[in-house]
């Protein structure tokens, strides 16, 4: 927004302390001509001014020296609050250039003040960590962008190559055709639902109302037991009733994404997944744990991330889109809840999920939304 340009804060500060010094010695100044007033004569006798000090003697020699002494008053303020409104007001030069510098898509450059703890210091440090967010988040989106460039790339491309080799050969199978493009395409759609998803719960635009996890729990294991029986997995439930305050389509999706995760990467024969979902004073744990193979604790905490899978890419139609864990961690987030990956002795991960207990309140201002079942 244009501003007309006005006196800076400096000026204004010096001023300011100007303007008190003068008040104060003016105050001084007339508190002491009041007193000695009242103890002076009032004589008009010109023969006895000088031998018989009264009101106009007073007045004769003290008026020059008041005159004076607020000159020096005005002078000195003026200097001095110049001189202190300078040093107050340096850490906020350097604000300012981080400010610029950041505006100018510099993230990196940080105020760091030195000194003692006060506002100015604790402005510097808020804005130093604003910085450093705000750099981690910057460059968390453009990997992810690349990401999600490089997934919807390879649908795409696959789709045209299946397009240019039915054009090329017109004897090829049309039906094979027609259902690898609509597998493609399958894959294609799910990986967008995805990002819309990322990008709803991201919002947080969603009314928080009461929810049962352990009853999400049973519906997510009675989807998913097919696949679990595909897989040769079985699927091992525990825990009470489970009550927090969310969206349920959203706490759907998180408890779906973590149990196909667990069955998905899991031992290629005979493995188990454990569901358990149990209440504290003042929180609602989800655990799912399974078998699998022995995971890098570098690699689990990295899981999380946009497109980053714990073992080799995986071509099967169930294997998802790389984005399972990032929603839930996302979903976790949104419900001011912590997500922790742990990779267990024997192979497999221990996921656990922690939700705050309260009262429904409202998040955003949009309505609740139902979602797809995305992993």
């Amino acid at each position: 927004m244009d501003r007309a340009p006005g006196m800076s804060v400096r000026l204004k500060l010096t001023l300011s302390y100007a303007g008190f010094v003068m008040v104060a010695g003016v105050l001084l100044l007339a508190a002491v001509w009041v007193f000695l007033l009242q103890y002076v004569p009032d004589d008009w006798d010109r023969r006895m001014l000088h031998e018989n000090p009264n009101r106009q003697l007073l007045v004769h020699t003290f008026a020059p020296a008041a005159v004076t002494v607020m000159a020096f008053l005005l002078v000195f303020g003026l200097m001095g609050g110049w001189f202190l409104a300078g040093r107050m007001l340096a850490p906020l030069s350097q604000i300012t250039i981080a400010t610029r510098m950041a505006t100018n898509g510099s993230l990196s450059h940080r105020t760091q003040l030195p000194g003692r703890r006060d506002e100015f210091r604790e402005l510097a440090d808020a804005f130093d960590m604003m910085l450093a967010q705000l750099e981690a988040h910057m460059a968390e989106q453009r990997r992810f962008a690349a990401n999600a460039s490089h997934e919807l790339r390879t649908p795409l491309a696959t789709s045209k190559a299946l397009l240019d080799v039915a054009r090329a050969d017109p004897n090829h199978d049309t039906a094979e055709v027609i259902e690898r493009l609509h597998a493609v395409n399958t894959r294609a759609i799910n990986l967008t639902e995805a990002l819309l998803l990322l990008s709803r719960a991201n919002q947080g635009s969603f009314i928080r109302e009461p929810v049962d996890l352990s009853l999400l729990v049973e519906e997510t294991t009675e989807t998913l037991l097919p696949l679990a029986e595909e897989h040769g997995v079985t699927l091992v439930t525990s825990g009470d009733i489970t009550p927090t305050t969310g969206s349920q389509a959203l706490l759907l999706q998180l408890t779906t994404n973590l149990v196909h995760n667990a069955i998905v990467h899991n031992l290629p024969e005979k493995g188990m997944v454990w569901i358990n979902s149990s209440t504290h004073p003042d929180a609602v744990i989800l655990t799912v744990e399974n078998t699998g193979e022995k995971l890098d604790p570098e690699l689990v905490s990295a899981l999380t991330e946009p497109f980053q899978r714990g073992t080799e890419r995986i071509h099967a139609d169930d294997a998802g889109v790389g984005l399972g864990l990032a929603i839930v961690k996302t979903i976790t987030q949104a419900h001011e809840g912590t997500l922790t990956l742990i990779p267990r002795p024997d192979g497999g991960m221990r996921i656990t999920v922690t939700l705050p207990t309260g009262v429904p309140t409202l998040m955003g201002m949009g309505p609740d939304f139902s979602v797809p079942i995305l992993w």
